[in-house]
């Protein structure tokens, strides 16, 4: 991890959850981080919490991932500021539940989770590679957080919420990374993407139906669990490539 102390790291959903975690545990690895999210007082709260050695290497930016413009203006102030982006994790998702992709009112929450798990992952990770490109010699890796989800659809049962479009968009994210993986190839860049796959992660991206039962019956990872997977990716050789790393939680029967 030496070669990436002070270098900078974004991460998108950072205000909670497992983009916190890994805020936390890439500037405990020397790294300087900017932390994107709606609820940016959250990081600042973070922030403050950290060893003081540490305070000054996270940042909290406003931004709504689903904004292109928001996601443009943050990248504009890691560049002028922070003289661009070494590390993405592309984090932030969310999901919707619903009773069923065929029901009449929930078009919303289907049109929020595209927005979000994939055009707002699109948005980061275009103008995270754009900075990257900048800097032909140095390397740059991109870590998409994915899902199991995204490798086979969870069949929860009838008594349980639909997880609707969720599992669709991460299997998107899936066959975005090899998409990213080309692309950056053709452009003879130095820039790798990885995709973390965990399992059920005790966040609060579940809905409310689900939460209660999952967590009372479920064994779950902890956010600190995917942080530390991320910090191992990156930590890999540049001349290795991470196509995806799958975690379950010890147990887990999906």
């Amino acid at each position: 991890m030496q070669r990436w102390h002070n270098k900078v790291a974004v991460v998108s959903g950072a205000s909670a959850g497992i983009g916190a975690a890994c805020a936390r545990a890439l500037v405990g690895a020397g790294l300087v981080v900017v932390g994107l999210a709606r609820r940016h007082q959250r990081i600042e709260q973070m922030r403050l919490q950290l060893p003081l050695a540490e305070q000054n290497r996270l940042h909290a930016l406003r931004c709504d991932i689903t904004s292109e413009s928001q996601v443009l203006d943050a990248f504009e102030w890691t560049q002028r500021e922070l003289g661009g982006v070494h590390v993405l994790v592309s984090n932030a998702g969310i999901m919707a539940a619903s009773t069923e992709l065929s029901g009449a009112t929930n078009t919303q929450g289907i049109r929020d989770t595209i927005d979000t798990n994939i055009m707002g992952t699109v948005y980061c990770i275009r103008e995270a590679f754009q900075s990257m490109r900048r800097r032909e010699t140095e390397e740059g890796h991109v870590i998409i957080v994915n899902s199991v989800a995204g490798q086979q659809v969870p069949n929860l049962g009838p008594l349980l919420p639909s997880l609707n479009i969720y599992p669709a968009s991460k299997f998107a994210l899936r066959a975005m990374q090899e998409i990213y993986r080309q692309e950056f190839q053709r452009h003879k860049t130095r820039v790798r993407v990885s995709t973390i796959s965990p399992g059920i992660v005790d966040t609060d991206i579940l809905p409310e139906q689900l939460q209660g039962i999952i967590k009372q019956q479920m064994p779950m990872l902890s956010c600190k669990d995917v942080a530390d997977a991320i910090l191992w990716t990156i930590g890999t050789p540049s001349n290795v490539q991470v196509q995806n790393i799958t975690i379950k939680p010890q147990g887990e029967k999906f």
